[in-house]
């Protein structure tokens, strides 16, 4: 039986099929493994063209914090993909319409950041569908792309993707900067550690579910990582220029 069908059986059929609605929901936990998603799970992973590092960011747009990604970035002539939570965006639309003039890939984090394991079909489905439209009536394009929070996905959370027309990607090094001991050294050490040609970087343009002002330290670090990149041959960019399959 297909995961739609079962959980389909499930609504109807009550208790008796709630232990394997809730093990079909939670069976694609493991992707949240790193070294294993990264392995045998490449596209959910982001894995792109071997000369091409795709940057990405999280959780914003905020006023407070995104601009100063904006800046270094345009300085740099350089575009990334920024995940945006549907609502922060709601708060700067302005700011979600500047990205993407500016030429940024934008794509969506969902609308609440809560994990999706905690979410049933019906309620994944509108939060990623809320966040889709709001985005495509924001800046004018409908969004390709989805991370969920956590990097976490559920059987839920593949099928509203595929109704919707979303790709789900995470990543293959992050910088753990969400951290409260997070440093500009230790985001960019931590980063480095695991990127490679064909990579997808993880970091955060804004601390709203992250520790307070952790932003900075994301920030301090974005020079070197991308210095890091050019030192190595590898370009930079958003996933849309990264190689990786999109779903139409």
């Amino acid at each position: 039986m297909t995961s739609a069908r079962l959980i389909r059986s499930a609504l109807w059929g009550g208790a008796a099929m709630a232990p394997a609605l809730a093990a079909v929901h939670a069976a694609p936990v493991i992707s949240t493994f790193g070294p294993l998603r990264n392995r045998v799970m490449p596209r959910l992973s982001g894995r792109g063209r071997p000369d091409h590092v795709s940057i990405t960011f999280d959780d914003g747009p905020d006023p407070q914090s995104t601009p100063h990604f904006l800046r270094l970035l345009e300085a740099r002539g350089i575009h990334a993909t920024f995940f945006l939570l549907g609502s922060m965006l709601e708060r700067a639309p302005g700011l979600a319409r500047e990205m993407a003039a500016a030429g940024h890939e934008i794509a969506i984090h969902g609308w609440a950041h809560r994990p999706l394991l905690v979410r049933g079909p019906r309620a994944t489905y509108d939060d990623l569908a809320r966040a889709r439209d709001t985005v495509a009536d924001t800046v004018g394009k409908e969004p390709r792309l989805f991370r969920p929070p956590y990097g976490v996905m559920s059987t839920s959370a593949h099928l509203a993707c595929r109704r919707l027309g979303l790709t789900p990607v995470l990543w293959t090094a992050w910088g753990e900067d969400w951290r409260s001991r997070a440093t500009a050294q230790t985001v960019y050490d931590t980063v480095s550690r695991d990127l490679d040609g064909g990579g997808t970087i993880l970091l955060h343009d804004s601390d709203c579910t992250s520790a307070s002002g952790s932003w900075h330290s994301t920030l301090g670090a974005l020079p070197t990582v991308l210095d890091h990149c050019a030192e190595h041959g590898l370009h930079v960019g958003p996933l849309r220029d990264h190689g990786i399959r999109i779903r139409a």
